[in-house]
């Protein structure tokens, strides 16, 4: 009798628990099919007949349709981004050999527009996926992929080269083997960095969607359903109700994907840290809280928890052996010597192309690049002017920035390129040309990042040290110049480096825009790029390229690398 009572007891809290949260479950579940449903709708997509051109539905009702298409193929992209960090970012991590040649490879890869990887991608693929879709949606793809991939790789492999030294002599105490150590050590310091990097590479990779979707190559069109394509084709009809339909849907679809995917993904990478930050805040996750009271979750959580073991007695830290440690060294060889060929391999077709570049061609490109470089260094210079004190005053009030950070974070991820027909109704309001308004253009783009870089140099300055300011006596400029400047200093640089980069990437849709059928063009070497894809001119398209690139690389040597090295030496606070 007693043994009853105890069962029913433990049956009817078991019942009276449930009945509070079964709802959550049930969504769960109706979330997971209509997911399944989603993901049939999409693999339908990309593996139907081939079509030569797509008629884009305005009607607001094709919107949740375009908009999944479109977070489909930037999660995908992440999905790669995320394993090519991991793989490149170790490498050049562990590799000194190849470190020389894959990190400035990677600056030269970060500073080639999206438009200088296209033509060449989509011809290729599909040629390759002649009867469907698939060649198509893989270049979508592997566009987006170029916007996101190169922040998250330098964050990784700088987080690699960081990993405190206490922790490294605590892995080989333990004697892990590489892949512990990456497992438990490397990847989980790098984790919260990568976090927060891949928030901000998936606005990179949004920047570009109208191009990603509605690429045009002379006179074929390789149009994708996707919200790209609706505002593209919005624009050029001069739509302006579902161009403000599409705005809406894109903001709806940054807000889910940063409460569903990114905040949890922030507070779950809180256990990460190693230190606490000055003036930081425990965040929160709505949608976390939610998954942790489902039943199914826990139910998985059992299914899937490893089963405890007696802990084996303690045995002296094994080496690897140095067979593995040689077949390590032979096939990172192998990998060297066939990213060494292939970039030769490149290297000469990209000559060949040079050869049917004129040499006035060659100074007109020029003549643009210093152009564009002009208009980059003014956009930084106007973007520092705001984001500077809005952020300190962000990052040093943590309640301000707990109200102000999902708005900004919700800004920073926004397309820019949407809201240019808007942009350019005040220009001509205004009669100011595209010459000067494209710097307007770019500046959509290139000043988030500096925002977020100053929000948490600031966040990162030590309350001791503001207190010693206050102590001090030190207000107004005499604060700003003294104290909080050259605190924030390390991040500010890191801001305007990869605000140029942005920049320079933003310039081929900011110097030639279409809008209304009207198409405008400023004098600039982002405007020549997208006139030479437009036109199938490969040669002129690969010597815009390259010239960007030298010039992009030549600037970050002379200028940004010293600041970075000042930035070191004289204003880390962690020294």
């Amino acid at each position: 009798m007693i043994q009853f009572k105890k069962i029913w007891g433990e049956a009817t809290s078991f019942l009276a628990r449930y009945q509070k949260i079964w709802w959550i479950d049930l969504a769960l579940i109706l979330g997971l099919i209509g997911l399944v449903f989603g993901v049939m709708t999409v693999a339908g997509e990309w593996t139907g007949a081939h079509r030569p051109s797509v008629d884009i539905d305005l009607s607001p009702w094709a919107l949740p349709k375009y908009a999944f298409f479109s977070l489909c193929r930037g999660l995908l992209a992440y999905g790669l981004s995320l394993a090519f960090t991991l793989a490149y970012g170790y490498w050049a991590a562990k590799d000194r050999m190849a470190e020389k040649v894959l990190i400035p490879m990677l600056d030269i890869l970060q500073s080639i527009p999206v438009l200088g990887f296209m033509p060449g991608l989509v011809l290729a693929l599909v040629t390759v996926f002649p009867h469907s879709n698939m060649g198509l949606e893989l270049a979508a793809v592997l566009m987006i992929f170029t916007g996101q991939v190169w922040n998250m790789t330098f964050s990784f492999y700088q987080s690699l080269k960081s990993v405190p030294q206490y922790l490294q002599e605590a892995a080989a105490v333990y004697g892990f083997t590489p892949l512990q150590k990456a497992l438990k050590l490397e990847i989980p310091f790098s984790a919260l960095g990568l976090i927060w990097n891949s928030m901000m590479s998936m606005a990179g990779g949004w920047f570009f969607l109208t191009v990603s979707e509605a690429f045009q190559l002379g006179n074929q069109d390789f149009r994708l359903p996707g919200l790209g394509s609706y505002m593209s084709v919005a624009a050029e009809k001069g739509d302006d109700a579902a161009r403000a339909w599409g705005v809406l849907a894109m903001v709806v679809m940054i807000v889910a994907l940063d409460q569903l995917l990114w905040r949890p993904l922030v507070v779950w990478g809180q256990k990460f840290r190693v230190e606490e930050g000055g003036g930081e805040e425990a965040p929160g996750s709505w949608f976390l809280d939610f998954l942790r009271r489902s039943e199914i979750v826990r139910l998985f959580q059992g299914l899937f928890k490893p089963k405890t073991v007696p802990a084996a007695p303690a045995e002296a830290p094994k080496p690897p052996s140095p067979a593995h440690q040689g077949l390590v060294k032979v096939f990172s060889l192998l990998c060297f010597i066939a990213l060494v060929a292939a970039m030769a391999f490149g290297g000469f077709k990209m000559v060949e192309l040079f050869l049917k570049v004129t040499p006035g061609q060659w100074w007109l490109i020029i003549e643009e690049a210093l152009a564009t470089l002009g208009r980059v260094l003014v956009t930084i210079g106007l973007a520092a002017l705001w984001t500077v004190p809005l952020g300190l005053k962000i990052g040093l009030s943590p309640r301000l920035a707990r109200l102000v950070q999902p708005f900004v974070q919700v800004a920073a991820s926004f397309p820019a390129p949407m809201l240019f027909s808007y942009v350019l109704i005040l220009m001509k309001w205004a009669g100011v040309s595209l010459n000067w308004g494209s710097v307007a253009l770019m500046l959509l783009g290139a000043q988030w990042y500096l925002l977020f870089n100053v929000v948490a140099g600031a966040m990162a300055i030590p309350s001791d040290l503001l207190e010693a300011s206050r102590m001090y006596g030190f207000t107004g400029w005499a604060r700003f110049t003294r104290v909080l400047l050259p605190g924030i200093f390390p991040y500010l640089i890191t801001g305007m480096v990869t605000a140029a980069g942005g920049t320079w990437n933003a310039s081929i849709v900011a110097e030639y825009v279409t809008d209304k059928g009207q198409t405008l063009t400023a004098f600039g070497l982002g405007s020549q790029i997208s006139q030479a894809a437009e036109g199938a001119d490969f040669p002129l398209l690969a010597a815009s390229v390259v010239v960007m690139s030298i010039l992009v690389v030549t600037f970050n040597r002379l200028v940004w690398k010293p600041l970075y090295r000042l930035a070191e030496e004289k204003y880390s606070l962690s020294k």
